[in-house]
């Protein structure tokens, strides 16, 4: 039988709401009078499984009503690389997401999914959402 231990990302875990990520920047929406529907999807964002220590390939789906603000894509792009080297269950990845997205532009209503590649034999769908005044 082999010894149960801990891994080495699995501290980070408690903390990972105050993970320091780069800022996602944001430019002037002139129509946040209008209530309209942004959609951003990717499958370049990686991150390392806080268990095994192996890579995790994640497509993460964004849609957002804008208020005053909008994602500016160059820096969210970069924002998603910072997850490369990260060890974060799914969970914590897609939240963690949806919160940084709501600081960084205020929307009037936020969804992030996060669809994980298979590994294992399961795949993971995690789904968070955020609505203004809640």
């Amino acid at each position: 039988m082999i010894a149960n231990r801990k891994s080495s990302y699995e501290d980070l875990q408690k903390n990972i709401r105050s993970l320091k990520t780069p800022q996602i920047e944001v430019w002037t929406n002139q129509y946040h009078g209008r209530e309209y529907t942004i959609y951003l999807t990717t499958d370049e964002c990686t991150c390392i499984c806080p268990k095994t220590g192996l890579p995790d390939f994640a497509k993460i789906n964004v849609s957002y009503i804008p208020g005053k603000f909008c994602l500016e894509l160059k820096s969210f792009k970069m924002y998603l690389f910072a997850y490369r080297n990260v060890g974060i269950f799914h969970e914590h990845l897609v939240n963690k997401i949806l919160d940084d997205i709501v600081s960084a532009c205020k929307p009037k209503w936020a969804k992030v999914e996060g669809i994980v590649a298979v590994r294992g034999g399961i795949s993971t769908t995690v789904v968070a959402e955020y609505k203004k005044g809640k």
